[in-house]
């Protein structure tokens, strides 16, 4: 397959890539509501697109990746109680709001570097676009589908869905939706239960708060992403991406808004990474199975049997089609660590082979089998990026490369042309396209044993009542600038700063 084609969720088929622009690519994907910190279920889709624009890069795209971060808002009102989780966090934490915002943004970040994700190209926020986030509601009025009602606005659902091919996205009909609709806070000023805010009116004691021509109030989720995404990438884009659990409202959300707002679809493409399970049940409180990322990398969850490198985590995300449901366990995450470290073995073993520079082998066996699953990653890349093949074909290429360094394949085995293309394929799949990075142990995994020991002692403590002792271990450690932090559900985790 010479050409890019990967899976449009909007059509439900395998399309052909075809930008806006010739040579460039615009790439929008929801980022984090920074109420609390990010967990492993965060980690698939940033992990996933930061491959899509790698390997747009790597066509010679010219690629604008936005990804924002919602630090307003986030409102639900469907399936969910209505409320504003940045918020609501802020009082439990007795923080104000951005302090609370800037301290899991700079979480998240870390977390992300630790991926070895790269930086989007702009990183736009919710507060910094009130104003264009007015301005497209104002024009939503104009046009008809949305309504004002004691300082809320909300859009016109039922109105769209006779003109527009609502719920196409999602596969959700709209008249299931208004016989299934929970009744919740606020439904009693909407025209129809399916219809959802763009402004929610303030109340007296909700912190966060902006003017607005309908009066003190702040944004809903939906209309936020839309607002940003097509300031930076323009009214019409390439491709849209996210995890499959925002497939609605939200993004069915977007797509009506941005329709009405602009005369047209916003979207060309959007693509949705499957659900990552744990011991295969879905993440969730309830169930006591939420994993962050700082308790994943120090192992200091009670699911968790030992800390994980982050490139242990990368490498378990990517050996699994981004579309297939993804399950978690210690036993699949210690198996990926032993394949991840053969395949950079074999990697290593390869950056140091010496080709004697012959060019006969072109005929034989191996030399033609080894060109093939080269040639073959490409393939599978432009076949909706399954980087599980190309990981599948890496160790085919391995025992080869294991074989010349042994001894039990010949060095003159491969052409010199067929060496260079091996060198070149591990070095743009591995590192370049896949992000990966040499799994060495942690500078920090003796010192992450001693903290687990010292928050072990310290909860013994506890136990005991001894809390003179509870908070000198504490205090201690914040001196050093390690921050503990006591869970709801019992377990501590901590930050380095």
């Amino acid at each position: 397959m010479s050409d890019l084609h990967f899976h449009n969720s909007y059509t439900r088929q395998k399309e052909k890539f075809e930008s806006i622009t010739p040579g460039y690519a615009g790439l929008y994907v929801c980022g984090p509501t920074v109420s609390g910190e990010s967990h492993l279920g965060h980690a698939r889709p940033y992990i996933t697109f930061d491959v899509v624009q790698r390997y747009l890069k790597h066509l010679g795209y010219k690629v604008r990746y936005v990804r924002n971060i919602t630090d307003a808002g986030h409102f639900e009102e469907e399936g969910r109680e209505a409320i504003d989780k940045v918020a609501e966090k802020a009082k439990l934490e007795k923080l104000e709001p951005m302090e609370m915002v800037q301290k899991y943004t700079n979480l998240y970040h870390y977390g992300m570097h630790q991926f070895n994700c790269e930086d989007p190209t702009i990183e736009p926020t919710a507060t910094g676009h009130i104003i264009e986030q007015i301005d497209m509601i104002q024009t939503i009025i104009a046009k008809g589908y949305a309504y004002e009602v004691n300082g809320s606005v909300y859009f016109d659902v039922k109105k769209y869905a006779e003109n527009y091919p609502y719920g196409k996205l999602s596969g959700r009909i709209l008249e299931d939706q208004l016989e299934t609709t929970r009744d919740l806070d606020g439904q009693d000023e909407k025209r129809n239960k399916v219809d959802f805010a763009l402004w929610k009116s303030a109340p007296p004691e909700h912190i966060q708060r902006w003017n607005s021509p309908w009066g003190e109030g702040f944004p809903g989720w939906h209309i936020e992403c839309s607002a940003m995404s097509s300031k930076y990438l323009g009214e019409t884009f390439d491709i849209h991406g996210g995890g499959m659990d925002l497939l609605f409202p939200h993004h069915e959300s977007e797509i009506a808004q941005s329709t009405i707002a602009h005369g047209h679809p916003p979207v060309r493409y959007w693509m949705h990474n499957n659900m990552i399970t744990i011991n295969g049940k879905k993440m969730g409180k309830s169930y006591n199975n939420v994993i962050k990322l700082s308790e994943l990398f120090s192992g200091n969850h009670p699911i968790l049997e030992q800390a994980y490198h982050p490139m242990v985590v990368r490498f378990y995300i990517l050996q699994t089609h981004y579309r297939s449901t993804l399950d978690f366990s210690n036993e699949a995450l210690q198996a990926s660590e032993r394949a991840l470290r053969r395949l950079w073995e074999a990697y290593e073993i390869l950056q140091k082979i010496t080709h004697p520079g012959n060019e006969d082998a072109a005929g034989q066996e191996l030399n033609l089998r080894v060109v093939n699953w080269c040639n073959e990653c490409n393939d599978f890349m432009n076949d909706d990026f399954n980087t599980a093949k190309v990981i599948a074909n890496m160790f085919e290429l391995a025992p080869v490369i294991n074989g010349i360094k042994g001894g039990q394949v010949a060095a003159n085995a491969l052409s010199a042309a067929t060496f260079t293309l091996l060198k070149t394929t591990f070095k743009t799949y591995l590192e370049d396209i896949m992000g990966m990075q040499p799994l060495q142990v942690k500078q920090s995994s003796k010192m992450d044993e001693v903290l687990s020991l010292l928050i072990e002692i310290r909860k013994d403590a506890k136990k005991r009542k001894d809390f003179a002792t509870s908070d000198q271990i504490r205090n201690k450690l914040a001196e050093s600038g390690v921050l503990l932090k006591d869970e709801k559900d019992g377990s501590v985790s901590y930050t380095i700063e």
